[in-house]
């Protein structure tokens, strides 16, 4: 038997009628609303009660999904816009800039804490150091973040050189950071007569963090362990590791074995580090800084004296040398373009008194007659340049010289005598031993190495109590 069939509804079973049929039977109303509103004009709704709402989402979307439909029309007023927060401006102040990059903050240890109250203990060689570095910082720093190195990193001349460009250890390394001959050639800084690339700062610079990125990767990412190596060798800091882990001993840079001079190298550099981020909080005070690069670069496509360079652009000749440090004989190299450092405000006042200087008066000259008995030794230390210099201009290969002929000699090697007493600037002190010294105490109380405090000393192993010892300090 067939039941009679149901009348299927006409809107859903939860008894809501379609969104069709509500639109299909308020229309009228809709559009009679509409006519309304255009005649008496748009109805504002007070601020509260005013909501713009992107399509496609509902009106309760967090603020961050609601979006400006980009509608100009009155019955859509725009709404509020958004300020996204703008990036804080660089510090104005390198110090600040360089501790945001600092990434060793968090390391203490005693071994840290006894090279802190070292530095507090000589407040003027604390400012001295600090002073020293602000030509140089800013460039070191940039170099720094662009291959995005711990900050501390920029403050490893300070212990390596303490900022002086003319530096020159006696085992043979030179420059800010303190490259040795070998390594210097093996990291492509060229050396001969007249030019070191281990003192020309911005070669040295790019060498020396190329160099410890070198050394970080192969000591698997290990900061301390790089920097450990940058000062005693890789090989000498494997062989610590290897000892620690024969051992079962902490392999950190504060557990491995190594020389002593190594032991106080990295807290040295992170007591500095460690002043710089709060100098107020130990008693010590860092110079003005600006984040702004001091120095700025010109090319010469000829020798020049740099001892003219410094009289054309109105600057003291100390001042300039201590910029351009790796040219050894006081000149740039001939047949070549070099690059020559300036103080910012110094260049343009150079470039333009050097365009007005005809090329063939950028070198000094003076012309010197042979007479007999001369030699080219005793010339040269008449006139006080080099040898090999007068060899150059002249086109000599051996001694030989004949009586009445005429010798051009280059006076430019004269800034080359300004550079060498630069260099060679040390101040004399004499320490009397105390109870509980050691040459490893000593040398690390005044930075100087152990094999120099025995050589200016012939001493050997042992030291006692009362005696004098003579250490010459960087002033």
């Amino acid at each position: 038997m067939m039941l009679p069939q149901k009348k299927v509804p006409t809107h859903d079973s939860d008894q809501t009628p379609r969104a069709g049929q509500w639109l299909y039977r308020g229309l009228p109303l809709l559009l009679l609303l509409l006519q309304f509103g255009l005649l008496r004009g748009c109805v504002s709704l007070s601020p509260e009660h005013r909501v713009s709402v992107r399509p496609g989402l509902p009106p309760d979307s967090p603020p961050g999904e609601q979006a400006s439909t980009g509608g100009s029309g009155d019955r859509n007023p725009h709404p509020k816009a958004v300020d996204t927060p703008a990036a804080p401006p660089p510090p104005q102040d390198l110090w600040a800039r360089l501790r945001d990059d600092f990434r060793f903050q968090h390391i203490q240890h005693p071994r840290i804490a006894r090279e802190i109250r070292r530095l507090q203990q000589h407040p003027k060689s604390f400012d001295a150091l600090a002073r020293r570095a602000v030509p140089y910082l800013y460039h070191i720093v940039d170099a720094v973040e662009q291959r995005d190195m711990p900050g501390e990193l920029a403050l490893l001349p300070a212990v390596e050189s303490g900022y002086q460009p003319f530096a020159y250890s006696s085992n043979g390394a030179a420059g800010l950071w303190q490259f040795m001959p070998a390594t210097g050639r093996m990291l492509g800084l060229e050396q001969n007569r007249l030019y070191d690339g281990r003192r020309d700062i911005l070669r040295s610079t790019d060498a020396a963090l190329d160099y410890l990125s070198q050394l970080s990767q192969q000591l698997d990412g290990n900061w301390l362990h790089a920097l450990a190596a940058y000062n005693c060798g890789i090989g000498t800091v494997k062989k610590a590791i290897r000892k620690a882990e024969r051992h079962a001993r902490n392999t950190s840079y504060w557990g491995l074995d190594l020389p002593g001079e190594t032991d106080a190298y990295v807290p040295r550099l992170l007591a500095f580090a460690r002043i710089v981020q709060d100098p107020a909080k130990y008693g010590l005070a860092l110079p003005a800084l600006p984040n702004a690069p001091y120095f700025d670069t010109t090319l010469v496509d000829s020798a020049l004296d740099l001892e003219l360079a410094a009289e054309l652009a109105g600057l003291p000749l100390d001042d300039l040398l201590s910029l351009n440090p790796g040219y050894r004989q006081g000149v740039t190299p001939a047949r070549r373009p070099s690059r020559l450092l300036l103080p910012k405000a110094y260049r343009t006042i150079f470039e333009q008194a050097l365009a007005r200087l005809p090329k063939d008066k950028w070198v000094r000259w003076v012309e010197h007659r042979i007479r007999r008995g001369d030699t080219l030794i005793g010339i040269a230390k008449h006139y006080h340049v080099s040898v090999a210099a007068i060899r150059e201009a002249n086109g000599i290969k051996g001694h030989n010289i004949r009586a009445g002929k005429r010798l051009q000699i280059p006076l430019s090697g004269r800034a080359s005598d300004r550079v060498r007493r630069i260099a060679a600037v040390r101040s004399k002190v004499r320490y009397r031993v105390r109870k509980g010294d050691s040459l490893y105490t000593i040398a690390r109380r005044f930075s100087v190495s152990i094999r120099d405090l025995k050589r200016w000393n012939r001493v050997g192993r042992y030291i006692r109590p009362g005696q004098h010892l003579t250490v010459y300090i960087r002033s």
